[in-house]
C-alpha cells in the first residue's frame, strides 16, 4: 500500500469526530479535501473503512482494525520527528498535552505562563472525559504528556508527582452540616451524595474513603461533569466530594461551603506522566521541567487561601 502520513492523519481525525466537516475544521482544510483523502485511502487499502449513514460516519470492522495501525504509524512518525528536533536543540515544536477535566482549573493558567516563556512551542490540548479515557490516549501514543491524579498501573509509564491535590466534601449554603466542627464521617449516611462517574479519579478516591470508614451513604446521582456536579450541589440536590482545585470561585462566593469532616481533606497528588519507552521531544521536556519546577508553588498558594488552618477551625 502506498499510504501517506497525511492520509493517516485525516483518517484518524474523521474516526475521532465521525464527521468530515469536523475533521476538516480541526485539520484546517476543506471538507472536499478530507473526503478525497479518505476515498484515496480506501482505494489503497482496498476496503471500505467507514460506514456512511446520512452525514454521520462510523468505522467499519476493517476501519476499526486499521485505526489501531494508523495510530501506531503516526506515533512512530512523531517519535522520528522528535528525535530529529532533539538534534537541532531548538525550543520549539509541537506539544500535545492530555489532562483530566479536573486539572483544567489550574493547568490552563500554567500553560499561559509556559507559552509566554516558550512562544515557539505549539500547544495542542486533549481534555479527557475521565481517567480511563486519558489512559487510552497515553497508551495509544496520542499525547506526549498527561496531567492526572492517579497514574496508570496497566501500562509502563514514568509518573512524577508535582503538587498536592486535596479533595473535600462540600455542601450548599444553609446546609445543616455547614460550619459544624469535627464531624464524623458517619454523618454522610444521613444525606444524599452526588458522585462523579465510575472511572474518574475523584470517584475512586471517594469509594476508597467510604470503604475505609465503613460507611455507605446513598449515592443519589451520578454526574460526569465537574461543572454540572458543582451546580447540582449549589441547587441543594446533595453533598459531594470535589477537588479543591475546581471550587475556588464557589467557595469565595459563598455558593459552596467546605465541610469539616474528620479524615479530610483527602490528600492526593497531581502527576505528570508519559510512556516510559517514549523519549520526549524538546517541547515536551520543556513543559515537564516547567511543571515540576513551578507546579507545587502555584497550587500551594491556591490551597492556602482556601483551606482552614488548625487555629482557624471552630472548636
Amino acid at each position: 500500500m502506498n499510504l501517506s502520513f497525511r492520509q493517516l492523519r485525516v483518517f484518524t481525525e474523521v474516526a475521532r469526530h465521525g464527521s468530515v466537516q469536523r475533521a476538516a475544521a480541526v485539520l484546517h482544510i476543506t471538507p472536499p479535501a478530507v473526503s478525497m483523502q479518505i476515498k484515496e485511502l480506501e482505494t489503497q487499502v482496498g476496503l471500505r473503512l467507514f460506514d456512511r449513514e446520512k452525514r454521520r460516519l462510523s468505522l467499519s470492522t476493517a476501519g476499526e482494525y486499521f485505526l489501531v495501525h494508523a495510530r501506531r504509524l503516526l506515533a512512530a512518525h512523531k517519535e522520528a520527528e522528535d528525535a530529529m528536533a532533539r538534534f537541532q536543540r531548538l525550543d520549539r515544536g509541537l506539544l500535545t498535552l492530555g489532562f483530566v477535566s479536573t486539572a483544567k482549573y489550574f493547568l490552563l493558567q500554567m500553560l499561559a505562563r509556559f507559552h509566554a516563556e516558550h512562544p515557539g512551542v505549539e500547544l495542542r490540548l486533549r481534555v479527557a472525559h475521565n481517567r480511563e479515557h486519558l489512559v487510552s490516549l497515553i497508551h495509544g501514543g496520542e499525547i506526549d504528556l498527561a496531567v492526572m491524579g492517579r497514574p496508570p498501573r496497566e501500562i509502563d509509564t514514568r509518573a512524577e508527582a508535582f503538587a498536592a491535590h486535596p479533595l473535600v466534601f462540600v455542601a450548599p449554603a444553609g446546609h445543616p452540616l455547614t460550619h459544624a466542627p469535627h464531624l464524623p464521617p458517619s454523618v454522610l449516611d444521613a444525606f444524599p451524595l452526588l458522585v462523579r462517574e465510575s472511572g474518574s479519579g475523584t470517584r475512586a478516591a471517594l469509594e476508597d474513603f467510604l470503604a475505609t470508614q465503613h460507611i455507605a451513604p446513598r449515592m443519589a446521582m451520578e454526574i460526569a461533569s465537574n461543572e454540572t456536579l458543582k451546580q447540582a450541589v449549589v441547587a441543594g440536590l446533595g453533598i459531594s466530594l470535589l477537588s479543591l482545585h475546581t471550587i475556588g470561585l464557589e467557595l469565595r462566593g459563598g455558593l459552596l461551603h467546605m465541610l469539616d469532616i474528620r479524615g479530610t481533606p483527602l490528600m492526593r497528588s497531581w502527576f505528570v506522566v508519559h510512556l516510559q519507552a517514549r523519549q520526549l521531544a524538546p517541547a515536551a521536556e520543556a513543559f515537564r521541567y516547567f511543571i515540576l519546577e513551578h507546579g507545587e508553588t502555584w497550587l500551594a498558594a491556591h490551597d492556602a487561601a482556601l483551606l482552614p488552618t488548625p487555629e482557624s477551625k471552630p472548636g
